[in-house]
């Protein structure tokens, strides 16, 4: 059986990567294509509830390496119980966030060293990496404002940060793709929705005919 293909969706808040995911996944599943979706940090039970521990607003300080190893511990159960499984099952993967995630939040936002990220990346998937990723792209002030709007009151840590935070991730997201064109897809997340699906398709459809 040949292996999967493994997608993931980039992004700052509001670009829309949630939308996209089950857009995407249910596509597939009407190609007659086997299809797994699934989001980080989270896609076990116990990644979930790691999830909550980086997401809530609690009292306790969370250090920016603290928030970098609790993500990386959700990965590691997420890839060893399910993403790994999947893809050698032939099983096409999903996935709303992964490992350029916390290239971007932790180290373009937070300015966690990048040796550790990728030291840390190198022990939690040593031989996995996206075969494609989609990053939907627009302004920081733009992503923010949807956030917000859609979550009014009930701002997790990372949607209650400042708009200057947001504009460090979007630039290190975009760095990422200027170093790995081949395997970052720029979307402009602006356009609208059926506009966005369109850029999606024509990437995907590439991956299926090969």
């Amino acid at each position: 059986m040949s292996a999967g293909s493994f997608i993931t969706l980039e992004g700052i808040e509001g670009a829309g990567k949630s939308t996209i995911a089950h857009y995407l996944a249910e596509s597939l599943s009407r190609q007659g294509i086997s299809v797994l979706l699934t989001r980080e940090p989270g896609g076990t039970p116990l990644a979930e509830r790691l999830r909550q521990i980086v997401l809530e607003r609690g009292n306790e300080t969370l250090s920016a390496v603290s928030e970098t190893l609790l993500m990386f511990a959700a990965r590691a159960l997420h890839v060893e119980n399910v993403i790994a499984p999947a893809l050698r099952e032939g099983r096409w993967v999903v996935c709303d966030r992964f490992t350029d995630a916390t290239r971007a939040y932790q180290g373009g936002g937070r300015g966690v060293d990048a040796a550790l990220i990728e030291s840390l990346a190198r022990a939690v998937h040593p031989q996995l990496a996206p075969d494609c990723t989609l990053l939907l792209d627009l302004p920081a002030a733009a992503g923010l404002a949807r956030a917000r709007a859609r979550n009014a009151g009930a701002e997790d840590r990372f949607e209650a940060e400042t708009l200057e935070f947001f504009e460090r991730v979007r630039n290190a997201y975009r760095t990422l793709a200027r170093r790995e064109p081949e395997r970052i897809h720029l979307i402009d997340a602006t356009a609208p929705l059926e506009a966005v699906q369109r850029s999606v398709q024509g990437i995907v459809a590439g991956m299926i005919r090969a």
